[in-house]
């Protein structure tokens, strides 16, 4: 009868694989367990131990969150969009002295998937956020 039993976990689970463990996550949030394993030299079943059980992490996607004006924010474009519309209304001459660029404003964010924006936290860190980024290019 053919028996299997784990080596690695009973020599490699030791407390300086922990620290070493812990040190690589620091210093990128976003490596695998298998990119993990392999800086420390383990095996990919006992860095997963070693992060849930001995450091209580786990994996989290960051969640998007899209940056939406204010009510105060929105209100002000309103109240500058009818002062100039009021204005040329009420004087012929005011677009002629209006100068126009031609400059494209994009909104957008970075494509990431779920599993590239993932991060190893603890428990009680909050969950990481993608923010949309405002491009500004001028031709």
């Amino acid at each position: 009868m053919n028996t299997y039993v784990n080596i690695h976990t009973s020599t490699s689970k030791t407390d300086d694989n922990v620290a070493k463990v812990r040190e690589v996550i620091r210093s990128n949030r976003r490596l695998t367990v298998r990119e993990v394993a392999e800086e420390v030299s383990i095996s990919k079943t006992v860095c997963h131990e070693i992060l849930t059980e001995n450091l209580g992490m786990h994996r989290t996607a960051a969640k998007f969150v899209p940056r939406l004006l204010t009510d105060d924010q929105k209100q002000n474009r309103v109240d500058v969009s009818q002062e100039l519309l009021d204005r040329a209304n009420g004087d012929e001459k005011f677009l002629k002295n209006i100068i126009t660029g031609d400059e494209t404003w994009m909104y957008g964010y970075d494509v990431e998937t779920k599993v590239q924006s993932s991060q190893c936290l603890s428990k009680t860190s909050p969950r990481p956020k993608k923010h949309a980024k405002c491009v500004h290019t001028s031709r």
